[in-house]
């Protein structure tokens, strides 16, 4: 049995730990394994000197994040929180839920919709699917594990942050920001914005 595997709250297990060199610099990296699932979630972890650590908490995307797509800003947010993290310390908890909780496959087509004509709001919607259905209760058990209370919390998203500060976390807002280039990029920025609240640059 690894040391490190232990039950966290109801619905996850921390199953494995190493400390991991990237080319953001050096993190202790653990493993969580939701107990429904079987799903493996990530934490990544510089120690901080701030009593109140950064603190990102970043939905899997598999086009941003592994493909460098132009379409979102998953993957610059996720690279440009790694450099933050690096330089002043914290968290960055990387969730296995793809597509705002729809999955790959709904993902893409939802992308495809998108060529289409739709915004990301729509395609979403027309699938039969909620705009964004991600759920942060396994970033709550994370950071408790990790005893985290108080946190800066790198986002554009105020429903994360209402959904971190509904279970008694003290948050504060630290914005993200990324600016896209391509016309489906800003359209997509813009409907983040419009529709969804997001702080985004114009």
């Amino acid at each position: 049995m690894s040391p490190h595997k232990k039950k966290i709250g109801e619905f996850l297990e921390k199953t494995a730990q190493t400390v991991l060199e990237t080319e953001f610099g050096v993190f202790d990296f653990m493993v969580y394994r939701e107990l429904s699932s079987g799903k493996e979630h990530i934490a990544l972890r510089k120690a901080w000197n701030d009593a109140v650590p950064l603190v990102r908490v970043h939905s899997e995307c598999a086009t941003g994040d592994l493909f460098a797509s132009t379409f979102c800003d998953c993957g610059r947010q996720l690279h440009g929180s790694l450099e933050m993290l690096h330089r002043e310390g914290g968290v960055l908890i990387y969730l296995r839920q793809e597509g705002r909780g729809l999955g790959l496959t709904q993902k893409i087509l939802a992308y495809e919709l998108q060529r289409e004509g739709m915004d990301t709001v729509e395609a979403n919607l027309s699938l039969g699917r909620g705009a964004d259905e991600r759920d942060y209760q396994l970033a709550v058990d994370i950071l408790r594990d990790l005893d985290i209370s108080s946190l800066r919390l790198l986002t554009n998203n105020p429903k994360k942050l209402e959904a971190l500060a509904a279970h008694g976390f003290d948050c504060q807002q630290v914005p993200l920001q990324v600016v896209l280039t391509t016309e489906r990029g800003k359209k997509y920025m813009r409907t983040k914005r419009d529709k969804m609240g997001h702080s985004v640059l114009d």
